[in-house]
């Protein structure tokens, strides 16, 4: 009876979900076009990076070296982009990476797939709130930042911000309300939007060119030490980020791979063109065409605004909170400051109000499924918004914004969203060399009808399963088509390959110079654990892949998905500690109530489980 019950608690982890009638995808009267999906990425994505995360990686990881950053960046997302296409096709009818996740691979990997998306959203909410609040509080000459601190910094505990922003909760308070209300940002809003926004960033480009200054790349310890003289021979450093070793790269390479760390989240933008790709003209060539563009465009704008921004202002004197306005003033142009701010003000609104429609939308789907407490599911009548699930999501993003600082909590964004795209090429690597599920069934079918005929006659002798039988089964494949037997290679295989690649990373993130100066202890794990890897690599590739056809296919399978793998797991190993735990607690909080509600109550749990396969 134990065993059973393992073997129903293992089903319910890996049950599927099939798309009900009113979930289908409803084809468009207007197919879109590379362009259309092009601006929709850029929209979704592209505001955040520049008005927020460049001064603050600037000033505290990379330096000058950020633009460095945003390449690397922007490469290891591409290869995230090749694989979420091949995830949505197989599933053509769902519109987000959440549901992808629970059709084709089972109810667990949709949950921790969810669960970091609602991270995502929370703390990206919480950020734009916090700037819309800092690019205000510039408007008003600093006062109320003043008068708060004044009043709360005294009673506020080391771990939380110097004083409560009140501002940036009223924010998110107001967003709910408008929300609830069924607000929605329209096509012509988010072009209006877009077009204002590509104009400022090109007058902040253009500013770096004219009022820019070379030196500012080659700023060294006793410009640092300048900048900190106060009058009558004082120093003081506060105000000031850290000078590192100074020149263009001050922080080293490491300081460049770990801004790319926290920069990789600006590029999730290639979701969006993937779920609204699906209905646009000729999604093989307009998708993967649409994501390099838009991949390229951020880069370009992101390390142009980098560029101009410590052109302008020394890098540890940049302002993480309010950093063109201020680069503006700091050059002299106080007007051009002051409409700067007006202008981001706008965009961050509109920012704001599309992340908590998405994080309002991803917990009710999660509720909806049973996965999250049935009570966010509730919908509020005549506007058809999911009340619950927005004032719950939206409490939680502004209370983060009202306590914790800034670069305390940006962190958390990135962790998020690459544990939830290091689930997607591992998904689309196993269900390439899956059976059809249909195909499947026939096979189980055909194989129980021979095993009764061969009944009778089966007296002979099984053959021993010695290691010679194992190689053969790993690495020879008799069929063109997959099998279980062979998908079941896989999913192993897939699984081994996960901590492989996680102690890889580990070895290279903490002791990279160990391992490339020849130290014998670092370099033989290293080493081994190369060998290991490519063996099960081998493995999986000798299998057979499925025939299923699809819009779009990976390339270089199996390579490319465990390259992205690979590549996201590194940018998580250069992650503080302190942020690690943050994650692992909100992890641990989200498995507790899977595993003491969800999984008890799921509606694809109560229903006949199935395994992970590939639709058609």
């Amino acid at each position: 009876m134990r065993c059973q019950d393992v073997l129903q608690f293992g089903q319910k982890l890996v049950c599927r979900r099939l798309l009900e009638p009113a979930e289908e995808y409803e084809s468009h009267v207007a197919h879109l076009n590379i362009l259309d999906l092009v601006v929709l990425g850029v929209g979704s994505t592209l505001w955040a990076g520049a008005y927020i995360m460049a001064s603050a990686v600037a000033m505290h990881i990379a330096g000058p070296a950020i633009i460095i950053s945003f390449l690397v960046a922007a490469l290891s997302s591409l290869l995230s982009g090749l694989c979420y296409p091949e995830l949505g096709a197989r599933v053509p009818r769902s519109s987000s990476l959440y549901l992808s996740s629970y059709v084709t691979m089972g109810q667990l990997f949709a949950f921790i797939t969810g669960w970091n998306f609602i991270l995502f959203s929370v703390i990206y909410t919480a950020c734009v709130a916090k700037a819309w609040s800092y690019a205000f509080d510039s408007l008003t000459g600093n006062h109320i930042s003043q008068g708060l601190q004044g009043t709360f910094s005294v009673h506020m505990p080391y771990f939380l911000a110097a004083y409560p922003d009140f501002v940036a909760l009223g924010l998110v308070l107001l967003m709910i309300g408008v929300l609830i209300l069924g607000a929605r940002v329209t096509s012509l809003v988010a072009k209006v939007s877009i077009g204002l926004n590509l104009l400022v960033l090109s007058f902040i480009l253009l500013s770096g060119f004219i009022k820019g200054d070379l030196r500012n790349w080659q700023l060294m310890e006793q410009d640092y030490n300048l900048a900190a003289s106060g009058p009558n021979g004082t120093y003081s450093s506060e105000g000031l980020g850290p000078v590192g070793s100074g020149g263009f790269v001050p922080f080293g390479f490491d300081g460049i791979l770990r801004g790319a760390a926290l920069c990789y989240y600006l590029f999730f933008g290639f979701a969006v063109i993937v779920n609204k790709g699906k209905g646009a003209r000729n999604p093989q060539r307009s998708i993967p065409l649409s994501m390099a563009i838009f991949i390229f465009i951020c880069f370009l704008v992101y390390s142009g605004v980098s560029a101009s921004l410590t052109l302008m202002v020394p890098y540890y004197q940049t302002d993480p909170y309010n950093p063109l306005p201020q680069a503006l003033l700091h050059v002299g142009w106080a007007p051009a400051s002051y409409v700067m701010a007006v202008v981001i003000l706008c965009a961050l609104l509109y920012s704001l109000l599309g992340t908590m429609f998405f994080m309002s939308r991803m917990t009710y789907a999660m509720a909806d499924d049973g996965l999250l407490f049935r009570e966010l599911a509730r919908i509020r009548a005549g506007t058809g918004t999911p009340i619950m699930a927005t004032m719950s999501s939206g409490s939680l993003a502004g209370l983060l914004a009202l306590l914790f600082k800034f670069h305390d909590i940006v962190e958390l964004i990135s962790l998020g969203i690459l544990l939830a795209y290091t689930i997607m090429p591992f998904s689309v690597l196993v269900l390439r060399y899956q059976p059809d599920l249909n195909s499947s069934k026939n096979e189980n079918t055909k194989n129980k009808s021979e095993i009764s005929e061969r009944e009778p006659s089966s007296s002979k002798p099984e053959p021993e399963a010695g290691t010679s039988n194992i190689l053969k089964l790993l690495w020879s494949h008799v069929n063109t088509s997959p099998s279980q037997k062979s998908g079941r290679i896989v999913y192993g295989c897939a699984l081994l390959l996960v901590p492989l690649l996680t102690a890889l990373s580990l070895v290279l993130a903490q002791w990279p110079r160990r391992v490339f100066s020849g130290d014998p202890v670092c370099t033989t794990v290293a080493v081994l654990l190369l060998v290991l890897i490519t063996g099960v690599t081998v493995t999986i590739w000798r299998q057979p892949r499925g025939p299923t056809p699809l819009l779009f296919k990976v390339p270089a399978m199996p390579v490319l998905p465990l390259m992205s793998i690979f590549v996201n797991v590194y940018w998580m190993m250069q992650v503080t500690p302190e942020t690690w735990a943050q994650f692992g607690i909100w992890n641990a909080i989200g498995f507790a109530i899977y595993f003491g509600y969800g999984i008890r109550h799921s509606l694809a749990g109560n229903t006949d489980p199935q395994p992970p396969a590939s639709d058609s």
